[in-house]
């Protein structure tokens, strides 16, 4: 039986947002999961040696103690994850400013727990179960933000916005924001340049506009990581216009990149060109994309250099829509729904 809670004293989080920048945080190396004690967690980063840079923990609540000396001692360790929670709630004032799961089979010890650490002032999130669930556990320690890119042109599509286009009813660009929100993203930021595709978000994500989107695709991409929480560890590209994309697809990918021994970038499989978006980057390749220009993505930083990429297949289909006749052939993918009949 797993049950699990969340209370985020972050103020950005559930609010839709709009703005142009952010503060950015750039990092040369992947961060670490430094694992203190006989945890087998096959998470990418995983390390049991004390780490030189920035850093994740988890810990089994019989070593809370030494743990909490660690996180006092360093200020670069951004979130802590408590395996199993000893009777007695220590002192949590070293874990303010940073991130808190908290797993353990008992409500009480749990409600206990996060009861101090709200009242501290700490973003906690905590799941009752008697086991540690990889995949919440590696979430919270390796968190992903998604950045769906709609500020493009409708070149090929003459006389429409191709992301407003009706897809089962609801316009082309919220299936894919959907996709990532649904899928696992912590965070999800639309990039758009046209008021249209603005107010068919309506609320349901961060909004960043892109001023520059004429320049092209680099420009929002990266308008789109600098929107990114710091906290944030990998960016999921998706494009606007890819609605078969579901979340099940952003799962996988979710799934695959957090894994022990999985490279930087992580794509979903395609046809000839071997992959295809929504790709996860991991922080330490930001500083590359930052660097591009025109209408240059991901692609341009991963080609060429396998060592840097695991393609994966996953659920959903990749399809990008840029003419009518891609439009068209989407369309017949839905059943059409038949008019209720009158009694």
């Amino acid at each position: 039986m797993e049950s699990a809670g969340r209370v985020d004293m972050s103020p950005k989080n559930g609010h839709s947002r709009e703005s142009n920048s952010g503060p950015i945080w750039h990092a040369d190396r992947a961060l670490s999961v430094f694992v203190m004690g006989d945890l087998d967690l096959a998470v990418r980063g995983r390390t049991y040696r004390e780490p030189e840079g920035p850093h994740s923990m988890v810990v089994r609540g019989k070593d809370l103690d030494a743990g909490l000396q660690h996180i006092a001692a360093r200020s670069d360790c951004r979130s802590v994850a408590v395996v199993g929670l000893p009777e007695q709630v220590p002192d949590l004032s070293p874990l303010v400013g940073r991130r808190l799961l908290l797993v353990d089979g008992d409500s009480g010890r749990l409600r206990d727990f996060a009861e101090v650490a709200i009242r501290a002032g700490i973003e906690v999130e905590w799941i009752r179960a008697a086991r540690p669930p990889f995949e919440r556990l590696a979430a919270a320690l390796l968190p992903v933000g998604g950045i769906v890119l709609a500020a493009g042109r409708s070149s090929r599509m003459p006389g429409s916005q191709k992301l407003l286009l009706d897809i089962d009813g609801v316009p082309m660009v919220k299936h894919v924001l959907e996709a990532a929100s649904e899928g696992g993203c912590h965070q999800t930021v639309v990039v758009y340049a046209e008021e249209d595709v603005r107010r068919a978000i309506d609320g349901r994500a961060e909004l960043v506009f892109n001023p520059k989107a004429n320049t092209g695709m680099a420009s929002s991409l990266q308008v789109g990581l600098r929107a990114l929480r710091p906290e944030i560890e990998g960016a999921m590209v998706l494009l606007g216009d890819q609605p078969l994309v579901g979340s099940r697809t952003v799962a996988t990918l979710l799934r695959a990149w957090r894994r022990e021994g999985s490279r930087p970038a992580v794509a979903v499989s395609s046809g000839d060109d071997g992959w295809a978006p929504p790709v996860i980057i991991s922080r330490e390749l930001w500083k590359e994309l930052f660097a591009l220009k025109g209408d240059a993505g991901a692609r341009q930083v991963l080609h060429g250099r396998p060592e840097l990429l695991d393609v994966v297949p996953a659920p959903g289909r990749p399809d990008d829509i840029d003419t009518p006749d891609d439009y068209a052939k989407i369309v017949r993918l839905f059943p059409r729904k038949r008019p209720r009949q009158r009694v």
